[in-house]
């Protein structure tokens, strides 16, 4: 099984960036799909982007496109989601999360692996 760790949340301003970092360890890591949700108080989990960890497909969520981008480090076990222009609705607990779909799945159901999670806060 795939173990999963969050980490780079922080406090930052609106406008500010922030990336992300999800460090992947355990066997045959290339047949995942490594993906990031994010859940604000009383809210659903929210997808985000995903990627295969071979790096031949990615998606990202509309709302986020143009803003947010994923990206791996394979070198590291590592998967980003690099946040730029950050608004104080995207405050929220971020996750990763791995599923064994082949074709990349949004919903949080479909991701049997999931990290503990790193808090995001954006001031105004």
């Amino acid at each position: 099984q795939v173990q999963l760790v969050e980490s780079g949340g922080g406090l930052v301003q609106a406008g500010d960036s922030l990336r992300l970092s999800c460090t992947a360890s355990g066997r045959s890591l290339s047949t995942y799909v490594l993906g990031w949700f994010r859940q604000a108080p009383g809210k659903e989990r929210e997808f985000m982007a995903a990627m295969t960890w071979s790096g031949t497909r990615t998606r990202l969520a509309d709302s986020v496109k143009g803003r947010f981008t994923i990206f791996r480090d394979n070198a590291q076990n590592t998967v980003y989601l690099q946040m730029n222009s950050l608004k104080p609705e995207d405050a929220a607990v971020y996750y990763c999360a791995a599923s064994l779909r082949t074709v990349i799945p949004t919903t949080a159901g479909a991701y049997g692996r999931w990290g503990q999670g790193t808090q995001v806060t954006v001031s105004s």
